[in-house]
């Protein structure tokens, strides 16, 4: 998937005008905001339980290498082959040669941001084979033609109604108004793919070193039946999703739920280590992992390494006014939202991706929230200034920025020139109120009037109060 974060201004501008995104993403602040506030509050030992998941996340990146061995050795050792990736051309490569071994026509996928990442179904599909998501909300968009837009609810975007369509449309038969008729149809229709299926292809929230066990999180089994039922299960992930211990994957377990969607567990957490033994009758006959490294281990010692503590849970995007008001898909790329404004410049590389690091207010919504507490409006400034530095902003931004730190750095010019713009607006404005169209002020006044100051600066209001108090 190429990026397209160049065009966030016009995709959100785009998706300011769509009255069914609007509805459509009301949804998550009545209910996975207030669900996770309910969850937290719920959980006495919430908070710190917190500041144990920064913890084992910061000592696993400190010894990453330590711990990738471990697992290594360990899931070896339960039966199953490790495939070290280092880009997305190569992970695309081994994939494609573990399902033309197994004679693969068609491969049933759980969620994988991972595998959106390196652009794997188009690829496998460019190859010859059937990719079948089975994820419900990943399933939807497939039908669609789109990508995900939600970390969590990759169809988050869509109404009820343009579901139905959807699927009168791919499966035959009339729109269907009814959740659970819809829910019940895809239902059918996935059966059917799972047993056809010659691999399974899922990805891994959790690796635990300890045991060399893969961790899945899903609410709707599918991932058990993608790992269960065809021959080979592969496995696809990033070198970041390792930890120590079986402990240590349950506290952050009880993070990971309650931060996404406010319940206490989700509704299928599967641990397995390794393929079927050959006295069992159900699993997978091969099991294979491809670890990716894709830019991770860069971040591993540079100033973005607090990002790769995180356990994509979707709480920064769920609580980000920005994505909340356009959306996932103007962001351009496989992540969005805050945590998506600082991986995609990293994988995607900055020249490409450098307006989404200024799609934030800095409100600090997103780290408040974030389980593993990552500092994401310090990173999305590190974006910032480096694409500054490298003078990716257009001129009139830059000079803009040069103009004020010039002024911010001369105390007394800086309220000589604010008196004088401020009084000459005061002065302009003073008839009507306010100003329809003001130079610079575009973005604002395009959607809105901009109030016509009162002429006097707040250092002024301010010194005249404290001259009143004395």
């Amino acid at each position: 998937m190429e990026p397209a974060s160049l065009a966030f201004r016009e995709r959100a501008a785009a998706a300011l005008e769509d009255p069914v995104l609007r509805t459509a993403l009301r949804r998550l602040e009545s209910g996975w905001q207030q669900g996770r506030s309910r969850a937290a509050a719920a959980l006495p030992e919430f908070e710190a339980l917190r500041d144990a998941a920064v913890a084992i996340k910061d000592h696993t990146l400190a010894h990453l290498d330590l711990y990738l061995e471990i697992f290594e050795r360990r899931f070896t050792e339960a039966g199953g082959v490790v495939h070290w990736a280092r880009d997305a051309a190569e992970a695309r490569a081994i994939a494609l040669e573990i399902c033309r071994k197994a004679g693969a026509k068609t491969v049933t996928k759980s969620k994988s941001m991972v595998a959106e990442e390196i652009g794997l179904n188009a690829f496998l599909e460019a190859n010859g084979l059937t990719v079948v998501e089975t994820d419900l909300g990943e399933y939807i968009v497939q039908l669609a033609g789109e990508v995900p837009s939600h970390l969590v609810g990759p169809a988050v975007h869509m109404t009820r109604e343009r579901i139905a369509e959807l699927f009168a449309r791919h499966h035959g038969g009339a729109p269907k108004n009814d959740s659970a008729e819809l829910v019940a149809e895809a239902r059918r229709i996935l059966r059917e793919r799972y047993l056809e299926a010659e691999v399974g292809i899922t990805g891994a929230n959790f690796l635990v070193a300890e045991t060399g066990s893969i961790v899945t999180v899903t609410n709707e089994g599918n991932a058990e039946l993608t790992q269960g039922l065809p021959r080979v299960h592969l496995v696809l992930t990033g070198i970041e999703k390792v930890v120590p211990t079986v402990e240590d994957a349950f506290t952050l377990l009880r993070l990971l739920a309650r931060s996404a969607t406010g319940q206490e567990f989700a509704g299928y957490t599967t641990f397995l280590t390794g393929p079927a033994r050959p006295d069992e009758r159900d699993g997978p006959r091969e099991m294979h992992l491809i670890l990716l490294d894709n830019g991770r281990s860069a971040m591993v010692g540079g100033p973005f390494r607090e990002m790769l503590r995180c356990i994509r849970c979707g709480a920064c995007m769920n609580h980000c006014p920005v994505y909340l008001a356009a959306g996932g898909h103007a962001y351009g790329w496989v992540y969005v939202g805050p945590m998506g404004s600082v991986l995609t410049p990293q994988f995607a590389g900055l020249e490409r991706t450098w307006t989404l690091p200024h799609a934030s207010t800095f409100c600090g919504r997103c780290q408040e929230v974030c389980p593993v507490r990552i500092p994401l409006p310090k990173l999305m400034r590190l974006w910032r200034e480096e694409a500054h530095r490298r003078h990716l902003p257009p001129p009139t931004a830059r000079y803009g920025l040069a103009a004020w730190a010039f002024l911010a750095r001369r105390p007394a010019l800086y309220r000589l020139v604010t008196r004088l713009a401020i009084a000459g607006l005061g002065l302009l404005g003073r008839r009507r109120g306010r100003f329809s169209r003001l130079p610079l002020a575009a973005g604002w006044t395009a959607s809105r009037d901009l109030p016509a100051p009162a002429g006097v600066t707040f250092h002024a209001l301010w010194k005249a109060r404290q001259r009143n108090r004395a």
